[in-house]
């Protein structure tokens, strides 16, 4: 050791010595072991100006874990921490899992942070769900991200839930963390009204990593056909799609789907208008269903069409629902499980059809003196009948009957009849048949466009009648009779479908 240093550490010695004999709080009985123990804060003592990464002018409770360290000896940290604890426990605060948080220094300070999320909303039974929020300071964390959380969309009235929902949120940074996210879901298309309103769906996406899952998700969807465009009303409909890893959740969906026959454009727009889709479990909900309909006798062949038409079927308690649903055909109307099944492949949304509802107008028609054989036989040709307002079948079946004059048996050929608008399309239609004289089906007349009706009313034969589309597992919409389709009225098979989906 040079003798520079023996003199500096000679001059110490001599200095703490003679501290320890002014001050009348140094016990003089005691022998100075370690001179420096004693003294909590050497750099205060030498005038040393004391540098640190918080500023001291404000309360403690605003302070970071390091400056109480500072503050505090050790000895008073644990007394300190003994009466925060008993005071939790006083108020029913389970301080088991505080052990190795950081407390603020004083009880005062930890009854501020209870107070005010008490003020918020919180019981003592939430904070209990999550006790760590106890360790966010009020003015540094929980002042700064609230108000930002209400300046996005959340309403005041809302926050206490929205903490209660996820607590986890009180110890994020604004501009590090939340600002971020908020960013990217307005990139996404996402209205900035419906923020707040996709963050009280989902609170968690506060904690996602930008570039992680929902970069992926969202990337994944775009390239399987969703139009970037509706990216954000999906967002706004089911944010939990941004949460789901691609691997393991979404493309497995897909795939699934896509091997049942349905094309992935006609997969695209279904997830653009029911992105809530992607959350049906593939394994416990999406195959027992599918498996399910085809136990109840439909084709697997119609498996897509079904699908098409109502994509909720995926989801429902399916099984349940087909048993109840054919029992009442079958009770009320005879229908034997080959026609229920038959049934379901045009109309699947029957599935989850309130019976109140279906027996309205099945009692119309048997009211109209139809037996309820031919009733039955309507039915199966044309489910669309069980779900109609009587109110419109009434007028229609009057209009039938008095202006067109035409026997019953001709509904019961064509049930189609009553599902087309009255004002719209039947009287204007049959209108002009009556001033050309013609006397034809109601299937030729009604169960085509307008651009083909005017073409049939110019030409000179009657062309013979088409059923309607029918979907081919693996292959195209096709559409019988479709070498008489004029140049105009032609379209993709894909969109033919969509538009049937989408009505339907």
């Amino acid at each position: 050791m040079n003798s520079s240093a023996v003199l500096r550490r000679q001059k110490l010695l001599k200095l703490i010595k003679n501290l320890h004999i002014f001050h009348p709080w140094c016990p003089k009985h005691k022998t100075l072991q370690n001179p420096c123990a004693q003294i909590q804060n050497p750099s205060r003592v030498f005038g040393v100006s004391q540098y640190s990464t918080q500023s001291t002018k404000f309360p403690e409770y605003q302070m970071p874990s390091v400056t109480w360290g500072v503050v505090q000896g050790k000895k008073e940290k644990l007394v300190n921490r003994v009466k925060i604890c008993d005071y939790l426990k006083t108020i029913g605060i389970i301080p088991d899992e505080l052990e190795n948080l950081e407390l603020p220094s004083t009880v005062e300070v930890m009854s501020e942070r209870v107070q005010f999320l008490q003020k918020l909303g919180l019981t003592i039974d939430d904070i209990n769900e999550y006790p760590l929020m106890l360790g966010c300071s009020v003015r540094k964390n929980m002042i700064p991200v609230l108000g930002y959380l209400e300046k996005v969309g959340i309403p005041k009235s809302k926050l206490g839930e929205f903490v209660k929902n996820y607590p986890q949120v009180l110890h994020t940074s604004v501009v590090v963390e939340l600002a971020p996210v908020i960013k990217f879901l307005r990139g996404l298309d996402v209205e900035k009204q419906d923020i707040g309103y996709v963050l009280q769906k989902y609170p968690e996406l506060l904690g996602f990593k930008l570039e992680g899952t929902m970069s992926t998700s969202v990337a994944y969807l775009v390239s399987i056909g969703v139009s970037p465009r509706d990216i954000g009303p999906m967002v706004t409909q089911y944010p939990y799609f941004l949460g789901m890893r691609v691997g393991t959740v979404i493309k497995p969906l897909v795939d699934y789907l896509v091997s049942l026959g349905l094309p992935k454009k006609i997969l695209a727009r279904m997830l653009e208008k029911r992105a809530y889709i992607v959350g049906y479990d593939l394994e416990e909900t999406v195959k027992l269903n599918v498996d399910c309909l085809i136990s109840f006798g439909i084709q697997r062949e119609a498996i897509a069409s079904v699908i098409a038409q109502y994509p909720q079927i995926l989801g429902l308690p399916l099984k349940a629902k087909l048993s109840s649903q054919q029992y009442f055909f079958n009770l009320k109307l005879k229908i034997d499980p080959d026609g229920f099944a038959c049934i379901i492949e045009k109309m699947p949304q029957i599935a989850s059809l309130n019976q109140h509802v279906i027996m309205k107008p099945i009692e119309f028609l048997l009211g109209r003196g139809l037996p309820l054989e031919d009733v039955a036989i309507m039915v199966m040709k044309c489910p669309q009948l069980v779900a109609l307002r009587v109110e419109l079948m009434k007028k229609s079946y009057y209009y039938f009957k008095s202006e067109m004059g035409r026997p019953v048996k001709e509904l019961v050929e064509f049930p189609e009849y009553f599902t087309y608008s009255l004002e719209c399309r039947i009287k204007p239609r049959y209108t002009k048949l009556q001033s050309k004289g013609i006397r034809c089906s109601l299937n030729w007349f009604l169960n085509c466009s307008d651009q083909r009706f005017e073409e049939r009313l110019q030409g000179d034969y009657i062309e013979s009648e088409s059923l309607g589309p029918s979907f081919c597992m693996g292959g195209k919409l096709e559409l019988p009779g479709s070498d008489v389709v004029s140049d105009e009225e032609d379209e993709s098979d894909d969109e033919v479908l969509y538009r049937r989906t989408v009505s339907l």
